[in-house]
């Protein structure tokens, strides 16, 4: 394929969905799927995707971060209505926007199969889409419905000389992913408030208060009964076929855990041929040592504000990290994401593509079967919008933007 055949393939991609007029008149931006999303399902699956660590401060900072970056346009250098392309490309393949899925634990239990829905709707819009280790959808199902676009997510399976984790990224290589991210921002577990008042903070038993909460929601019902609730679908084969959830839950407790230590990250540099990042980096330092092991992407994140309040948001912690390494890695961010226009402020400090996680369980939740569609192609269309508005020509032209950033942390 040469390179006009496959700029045009990439444009292709960004035809929205048949429906996406219809549900843009009744949620126009993400935060009217997030107000829709508890009238469809559990109070606990609402809880379990919007919640956050401690008092959820730390998702409150990440949005107030994005919220306080403010772009200067320049006007009278284009009087075209057109939009400008947005189409990028990440380590070799061509996506059609800089818009990914971040890796979640157990979307699932937001709306029953979750995990292929977002794979299929990334798949379809040429975005990409992060299985995580911990979701609802084997590494196989992905590799399947989403063979251009899939990533796969590893947290840390150390035990037996990290024979589990070795043998999920040689499935991952073998379904075709096209990068593997190793988050290292988990090194102990830590408490989610509103998470753990709704009855999840370990193994699942369910209450006669989730019971009355999942009878009164229908359609989340309906498509429990349709679809099952296969959590933890990858790593269930290293316990049993016939394994419930909690049996999962105990083995991942005791299997999974900690943070990669940098000699961990090069053993799996050896291992991973393909395209590597580090997760979880809020510090150039770090960054800089992942680089020097041979990664070849840095994802700077806060863990969506999952881990502890006091961490610095990860939009405000970019700046640092792409003088310091933007010219020797590919520079993704994620916590905080909510539209096409922090895409816009992400492209406009350094990054190469901004991803999304929370934001998709409200689509879920909200649109069901049909709610990735939905928000991808409103976030595409936002970052079309974003790019005129400003005046950029491509989404690295952001980058000219002059940006007012009172956040941004300097070393």
């Amino acid at each position: 394929m040469d390179d006009m055949t496959a700029k045009k393939a990439a444009l292709r991609a960004t035809t929205p969905h048949p429906n996406f007029a219809k549900w843009h008149k009744l949620f126009p931006t993400s935060a009217w799927l997030r107000r829709k999303a508890p009238q469809n399902v559990p109070l606990f699956s609402f809880e379990y995707g919007d919640t956050g660590a401690g008092n959820d401060i730390g998702i409150r900072d990440n949005w107030n971060a994005f919220d306080g970056i403010k772009v200067v346009p320049r006007y009278g250098v284009k009087s075209s209505n057109d939009l400008p392309p947005t189409d990028v490309e990440l380590f070799g393949t061509r996506y059609a926007a800089p818009i990914g899925i971040a890796p979640m634990g157990g979307p699932s239990l937001v709306w029953p199969s979750a995990d292929l829905l977002m794979a299929k709707a990334a798949q379809r819009a040429g975005v990409p889409y992060t299985l995580g280790v911990a979701g609802g959808a084997t590494i196989e199902d992905v590799g399947r419905v989403a063979p251009d676009v899939f990533w796969f997510q590893l947290y840390r399976f150390h035990k037996d000389n990290h024979r589990i984790g070795f043998d999920l990224i040689r499935r991952a290589e073998a379904a075709g992913a096209k990068a593997l991210a190793l988050t290292i921002d988990v090194p102990v577990r830590t408490t989610r408030s509103r998470e753990t008042y709704a009855g999840l903070g370990g193994e699942f038993h369910p209450t006669p208060r989730m019971i009355r909460e999942m009878l009164v929601r229908p359609k989340w019902l309906s498509a429990l009964i349709r679809k099952g609730y296969p959590r933890f679908a990858t790593i269930r084969s290293y316990v049993g076929e016939n394994a419930s959830t909690n049996d999962v839950i105990r083995f991942a407790r005791t299997q999974m855990g900690g943070a990669f230590t940098w000699e961990e990250v090069a053993l799996y540099r050896e291992r991973w041929k393909g395209p590597l990042l580090v997760k979880g980096v809020l510090h150039p330092a770090d960054a800089e040592k992942a680089v020097s092991l041979g990664i070849d992407g840095i994802w700077v994140s806060n863990h969506g504000g999952r881990q502890i309040e006091a961490l610095v948001p990860s939009i405000n912690a970019l700046p640092s990290i792409v003088s310091a390494v933007g010219n020797k890695a590919t520079i993704v961010v994620d916590s905080g994401v909510r539209s096409g226009q922090d895409v816009m402020r992400a492209m406009a400090l350094g990054a190469n593509a901004a991803f999304a996680g929370k934001s998709f369980l409200w689509a879920v939740g909200a649109l069901g079967d049909e709610g990735p569609d939905q928000l991808i192609d409103l976030y595409m269309d936002e970052f079309r919008a974003c790019l005129g508005q400003i005046g950029a020509a491509s989404p690295a032209d952001c980058r000219n933007a002059k940006i007012l950033h009172p956040g941004a942390i300097t070393y």
